[in-house]
């Protein structure tokens, strides 16, 4: 007997999709997003920003952390009504379509999760691309392929609550800038300006007008 995407979900169960998380919606069917199949595979991709700092003279110049990207999911996803024979766009993908409009209410699209028996990860729709692939006699569409892309979301006051920018209590190194003094570093990196003693001592600088743009410091652990 042959394997329909149809008779497949009914043998494993259609656990994956998305759910909307903001705005709020009371309305469990109005909130849930179906994919109807589960997808075969998903990628999350992450990206870091490193500025080069420029020292004449060396072959691979030293990298500064600038800045951490948003991560996103990519995954494709199939939906299909040729049991039913209705048309998939009206059934699936105009729900799908909507996440890319902007909410009255919050002047932008809903944020969504993707659901996967537990949550696996929230973010906005940034792209959806739609394939149609099976029609009726009428060009009423069945089947559709969607590749999907959402970009992650994490408000940034939850970001500085898990991820503090500084810790006095980890080591760590510094590539001095143009502009930079010892009181500066350490309020960037310990928060507090008056520990620039502690940077000093731990580099053997004598002279804290001395700071070459280019210098690779060490940040002790303070006390």
């Amino acid at each position: 007997m042959s394997i329909t995407p149809v008779s497949f979900a009914r043998q494993n169960g259609a656990l994956a999709r998305l759910e909307i998380v903001r705005p709020v919606i009371a309305d469990e069917r109005q909130r849930r997003i179906p994919l109807r199949f589960n997808p075969t595979d998903y990628k999350l991709s992450k990206s870091n920003t490193f500025a080069e700092i420029a020292i004449p003279g060396l072959e691979t110049p030293p990298l500064q952390y600038v800045r951490g990207g948003s991560e996103t999911l990519n995954l494709q996803a199939l939906v299909d009504t040729s049991d039913t024979l209705e048309n998939v766009r009206v059934r699936y993908v105009d729900a799908l379509r909507n996440l890319m409009r902007p909410d009255r209410r919050e002047h932008a699209p809903p944020i969504v999760r993707f659901v996967w028996d537990e949550a696996v990860f929230t973010g906005v729709m940034e792209k959806l691309d739609v394939n149609y692939q099976l029609f009726r006699q009428d060009g009423v569409p069945l089947r559709a392929q969607l590749d999907l892309s959402l970009k992650e979301y994490r408000p940034a006051a939850v970001q500085v609550a898990e991820t503090p920018l500084s810790s006095p209590t980890v080591e760590k190194s510094y590539v001095v800038r143009r502009g930079d003094t010892l009181s500066s570093i350490a309020a960037a990196v310990y928060r507090r300006a008056d520990a620039w003693r502690e940077l000093a001592r731990a580099n053997g600088i004598s002279d804290p007008r001395d700071l070459r743009p280019g210098r690779v410091l060490t940040v002790p652990r303070l006390p």
